[in-house]
C-alpha cells in the first residue's frame, strides 16, 4: 500500500492515517507530496489530481485501488487487518469510537480554523487571544475536554477506549493543536496528550515534522517566518 500525504508540519488530515498505520505497524510506503500551494496550477495539485478525484491528501492506494477520505481509509484498514484490533472490540464502544471520529470529521470548525496545525510552532499568545475573543473556539475546546474526559473515565485509559484505536489516531492532530497553542485543559487531559506524544506513531510523525525545516507562508496565519 502507498499512502500519499502532505507536509507533516501542517497536514492534519494526512497525519491521521499515517500515525494509525505506523502505530499498528501496518505495511505501507510513504509518498510525500510537498505543498507549494493549492491552486490548480500548483505542482501539488497537478500531482494529486492524477491520483485522486478530490485533489486532496491523504490518499491510500492498495494494489492500484485509491481510497480517499480519512474515515474511509481507517475503515478499509480495519477491514483489511481485522486481527490488529484497530477499533475497540466491544460493539458499543466501537460505535462510540466511530461517533467520536465522525464528530471530529464534521465538526470543530472554529478550533480548526483559528488554530491550524503547526507542530513546529509555539503560539501560546495566539491561543490565549483566540480563546478570549472567539466563543466558538471555547465551545469546541469544552466539547473536546468533555468527550475525552468521559471516554478516559469509562475505559480507565491509557487511551480513549483503553487500548490504542483509530479514535486516538483521529485526534492526534488535535493534541498537536492544543500543545502548539497552549490551550488550557485539565490535568487528566494534559496527561492523555502527553501519552499520545509518547506513542510510537505520533512520536515518529512529530520527529519528521520538526525535521522538515520548511516555512510555508500560506499555511502560517500568525507568523512571517520561523523563530
Amino acid at each position: 500500500m502507498q499512502l500519499y500525504i502532505g507536509n507533516k508540519n501542517y497536514s492534519s488530515w494526512s497525519m491521521r492515517p499515517w500515525v494509525l498505520m505506523t502505530q499498528f505497524e501496518l505495511p505501507f510506503e510513504e509518498r510525500l507530496l510537498r505543498f507549494d500551494g493549492f491552486e490548480p496550477d500548483s505542482h501539488f495539485k497537478q500531482q494529486i489530481l492524477k491520483l485522486s478525484p478530490t485533489g486532496r491528501v491523504p490518499l491510500l492506494v492498495d494494489d492500484g485501488f485509491p481510497i480517499w477520505d480519512t474515515l474511509a481509509i481507517a475503515e478499509y484498514l480495519a477491514e483489511t487487518f481485522p486481527e490488529r484490533g484497530l477499533w475497540p472490540a466491544d460493539r458499543l464502544q466501537r460505535a462510540r469510537a466511530r461517533s467520536l471520529c465522525a464528530e471530529m470529521h464534521s465538526g470543530f470548525g472554529a478550533l480548526r480554523s483559528a488554530c491550524p496545525m503547526n507542530i513546529e510552532a509555539a503560539l501560546p499568545a495566539i491561543g490565549a487571544k483566540v480563546l478570549d475573543e472567539q466563543p466558538a473556539v471555547r465551545a469546541d475546546l469544552a466539547r473536546l475536554v468533555a468527550m475525552w474526559t468521559e471516554a478516559l473515565a469509562q475505559s480507565g485509559g491509557p487511551f480513549l477506549f483503553g487500548a490504542y484505536s483509530i479514535a486516538d489516531a483521529y485526534f492526534a492532530p488535535v493534541c498537536a493543536r492544543l500543545r502548539s497553542y497552549a490551550l488550557p485543559v485539565p490535568a487528566a487531559i494534559a496527561a492523555y496528550i502527553e501519552r499520545m506524544y509518547q506513542s510510537p506513531g505520533m512520536a515518529a510523525w512529530v520527529r519528521d515534522a520538526l525535521a522538515e525545516q520548511e516555512f510555508l507562508d500560506f499555511e502560517e496565519p500568525y507568523r512571517t517566518g520561523r523563530d
